[in-house]
């Protein structure tokens, strides 16, 4: 149910809705790694990747989870009058981990006063059944969401990128965690090597049967550090990277596909400036992109849902 003006189902309003008011997230690092960076199942990691995109500064492996959080609730006490937090286990993949470990870790995130539910970013194909039916046990008493990063509904794109999980995985992991009372997320990034506008447009159709409750998107980032920072430097042609006004057209296409349940939590991330290579849009802030979006699905006439059914 739309309790905004939106044309969509958005993340800020379901959150108040929920919890009668504003929450925080605040981002937590803690350290780990993934299946395709320690060898596990391949070395190097995402070829899009570099965690320090997203870190802020207070959140650094070296502090314990405690003092990640009261520095993150510091920092933005200051900012917004938040008085509710998730703590957020943001870089890399934070189920890749024994049981015991993983329950140390949460339990200790959700010790913290005003802390009250757990934000958990991770991979397909690392997520146990232990992991959740304790994840639903702690659902009885803490808001709970488990984030998929999907990346791509392609296996050859997945593939290009150094995934090392298939869409398959995906769907398997994400069945399995339906009716666990916790909330499953997604996330995909748009415009990855080699995928073409219906293609784009094709991934809407695709993750709307999945049960998932939130969607985070973004447009592909070409940042320093990453292996497609490399790859761009010596075949920038490679990439079809979308200006502002281009993106803006296409999500426009793409919220009219996605089922019209999804809340979306997210449509762009900005990299810090100094890590960006490309695309570079200038000063836009996310609030600035999303009024835009806003903007333009007026003048589209288009909504959450309008070609939803025709799609399936």
């Amino acid at each position: 149910m739309r309790i905004t003006g939106k044309r969509y189902l958005d993340y800020s309003s379901f959150i108040k809705q929920t919890f009668g008011e504003r929450v925080q997230k605040i981002s937590l690092d803690i350290g780990f790694s993934c299946p395709n960076r320690d060898g596990s199942k391949g070395y190097g990691g995402c070829t899009y990747c570099n965690n320090s995109t997203f870190n802020p500064e207070y959140c650094k492996p070296s502090k314990s989870i405690q003092q990640q959080l009261q520095q993150g609730i510091s920092f933005f006490s200051k900012k917004h009058k938040s008085k509710k937090y998730l703590a957020y286990f943001q870089a890399y993949t934070n189920t890749y981990s024994d049981l015991n470990s993983l329950k140390k870790m949460y339990e200790e995130a959700l010790s913290v006063p005003n802390v009250v539910g757990l934000v958990i970013g991770t991979r397909p194909d690392c997520v146990s059944d232990e992991v959740i039916d304790y994840l639903a046990d702690l659902a009885k008493k803490y808001f709970i969401s488990l984030e998929f990063g999907i990346e791509s509904t392609l296996n050859k794109t997945l593939e290009k990128v150094n995934r090392c999980h298939t869409f398959e995985d995906s769907k398997k992991i994400i069945k399995k965690c339906e009716n666990k009372g916790f909330h499953i997320g997604a996330h995909l990034i748009i415009g990855l090597p080699g995928e073409t506008k219906k293609a784009l447009l094709n991934h809407a159709t695709v993750i709307s049967k999945l049960p998932i409750h939130t969607l985070k998107l973004h447009h592909l980032q070409i940042v320093k550090h990453s292996i497609m920072a490399v790859q761009y430097k010596r075949n920038p042609n490679y990439f079809n990277l979308f200006t502002s006004e281009g993106y803006i057209d296409f999500i426009t296409d793409f919220i009219g596909y996605l089922r019209p349940s999804i809340i979306i939590e997210r449509f762009i991330s900005e990299t810090p400036k100094e890590l960006l290579i490309a695309p570079k849009w200038g000063n836009l802030k996310n609030f600035e992109i999303v009024a835009k979006i806003d903007k333009k699905l007026a003048e589209k006439d288009i909504w959450q849902g309008k070609f939803y059914k025709n799609a399936l």
